[in-house]
């Protein structure tokens, strides 16, 4: 097996990635049964090949789904999408810092009334989100680095072009990034 263990990027029926960041990949036995399914297109396939009894099969490491996935119009409200659409920076810093060391942040706290909602949560580093505490942010030196929004799929996605994947396998580059714009 090669150091991805497989996997299969799993493209849209246009043949665009179901999702950037994460990136939408496939154990290689779920690519195995979706062409047994006949759910998937094979697109391009390792060297590397599973056998059974009757049959042998090179695994799939690019898959196109045979019918058109709508992308939802609004993405679930979760706490890797705040941090996604926010680019993974404390609002309140203004810096960068990996998923586990942020946290988000009620805006106007909860015990004053706060929701729990795109406009109301922010993405923040532990010791931002200490010295704001349960103040509103009138009442502290601090400012957010943007008003925060509900963002549209197609935001998500953009922001998620910009975090690029540790491993890619040379037969998905060519899927992943076609639809940006070149340099000069």
């Amino acid at each position: 097996m090669n150091n991805n263990g497989n996997l299969a990027l799993v493209l849209n029926a246009d043949f665009r990635p179901l999702s950037y960041f994460p990136l939408s990949l496939w154990c290689w036995q779920d690519s195995v049964k979706a062409v047994f399914l006949d759910r998937v297109n094979i697109i391009s396939e390792y060297e590397s090949e599973v056998h059974s009894p009757s049959i042998t099969m090179k695994i799939p490491s690019v898959i196109s789904l045979k019918e058109y996935v709508v992308p939802q119009r609004y993405p679930a409200f979760t706490r890797f999408n705040v941090f996604l659409r926010d680019y993974f920076t404390c609002q309140y810093c203004y810096e960068r810092y990996a998923v586990k060391s942020l946290t988000f942040d009620h805006i106007i706290p909860k015990s004053q009334g706060g929701k729990t909602t795109w406009e109301n949560v922010v993405s923040a580093c532990t010791k931002c989100n200490f010295k704001k505490g349960n103040r509103l942010l009138e009442k502290t030196d601090m400012y957010l680095l943007k008003k925060p929004n509900q963002p549209t799929s197609q935001e998500l996605h953009k922001n998620g072009k910009s975090f690029p994947t540790n491993y890619l396998h040379k037969s998905w580059r060519d899927y992943l990034y076609w639809d940006t714009e070149l340099e000069n």
